[in-house]
């Protein structure tokens, strides 16, 4: 009796399956799929873990999503019934905006966690967080002052995770970047993007993606302010394997010399460091005259928010300025990321020239 009965729930659960599928289907299916290995159930600590054609597939998710949704005024509920945990340890505007509305807009619910919430390592372990989150939502985004956190989440956690921003990486700012140079430029084959700044968590994701997607990098960075050995020597390593250039230099223009693309941070520091820091990145503002060795279409790129002393108003609010395309982005490729690393999405228009 009891084979019975388990026979009979077995074949209700498929058909439930089957019209769930087709469900699907009707709405992510397209005419090309993101390729033979799917993103689904991965994380996304650091792109240094992706390929080329992954990076690619996350660039043409957002692309696709961002047509559907803004140009054909599309209704995408593809996360309904999904939660995400967002644990926030450091404020944001961009990467808090951008995630919460985002997977709002495909149908899901998004839980905004601030430090006085969830007291992450202090009232309760890394460890008991992540299982707790895994078995409350689909996915977690974890914006935290160390890398090592992130890692211990996705070790202990048994839904993705998804870097918001730590110490070494940013990873869903960079993807924000090269669907915006895709857009303005057509593609991003050949492209050389120069860093002129401090060696920061952004710079670090750009050097661990620029080369897989046929990107030259190069850096200015004052003496003492060098990125990570160890992603100097990957980045280097990509650089061969890619048949593209890496520079590192302590000459801004230099840097921008023949460069499409010039790209900045926040180095000012805090307070207590802004002297020395003054000092010390002498010459680093990019200017009007940093633009003139540059190519004739070259266009400006920061991550926000920014300060004069990195960038004067010319630069920044000139036409060649992609900065606030750029923050839109960050909403569209952070809903590409969420829906490859929890569906099997089927973009609908052809894959981007990158």
């Amino acid at each position: 009796m009891s084979a019975k009965l388990l026979s009979a729930h077995s074949t209700v659960f498929k058909c439930w399956q089957t019209r769930q599928r087709g469900l699907w289907r009707c709405l992510s299916t397209g005419s090309a799929s993101l390729g033979s290995g799917s993103l689904k159930g991965r994380s996304c600590l650091t792109l240094k873990d992706f390929s080329s054609d992954e990076i690619k597939s996350l660039l043409w998710a957002s692309s696709d999503l961002k047509h559907r949704i803004k140009l054909e005024k599309q209704y995408l509920p593809i996360l309904q019934g999904k939660s995400m945990a967002m644990i926030f340890e450091k404020r944001s505007t961009r990467t808090r905006m951008s995630t919460e509305t985002g997977f709002a807009l495909l149908g899901g619910h998004p839980c905004f966690l601030k430090p006085q919430d969830i007291h992450l390592g202090v009232n309760e372990s890394c460890r008991d967080t992540a299982r707790v989150l895994s078995r409350q939502c689909d996915i977690i985004l974890a914006r935290v002052p160390n890398q090592s956190t992130l890692e211990e989440l996705d070790r202990e956690a048994s839904v993705p995770i998804i870097n918001g921003m730590s110490d070494l990486y940013h990873p869903i700012q960079i993807l924000a970047d090269f669907l915006t140079l895709q857009e303005h430029y057509g593609s991003l084959q050949g492209l050389t993007v120069s860093w002129i700044g401090d060696g920061t968590n952004i710079l670090h994701s750009f050097m661990m993606a620029a080369a897989k997607l046929g990107v030259h990098l190069k850096i200015a960075k004052p003496k003492g302010y060098e990125p990570e050995m160890s992603l100097i020597q990957e980045a280097q390593r990509l650089s061969r394997e890619h048949g593209t250039q890496f520079l590192l230099t302590d000459d801004p223009m230099e840097a921008a010399h023949g460069s499409n693309v010039l790209v900045t941070d926040n180095w000012l520091g805090n307070e207590e460091e802004r002297k020395k820091r003054l000092k010390d990145f002498e010459g680093y503002q990019i200017t009007m005259k940093t633009a003139s060795v540059a190519k004739p279409d070259w266009t400006f790129l920061h991550c926000l928010p920014r300060k004069m002393e990195e960038v004067d108003d010319e630069v920044f609010y000139s036409s060649r300025s992609l900065v606030f395309p750029e923050s839109e982005n960050r909403k569209w490729t952070i809903m590409g990321l969420i829906v490859a690393l929890l569906t099997d999405y089927s973009p609908q228009i052809p894959m981007p020239k990158i």
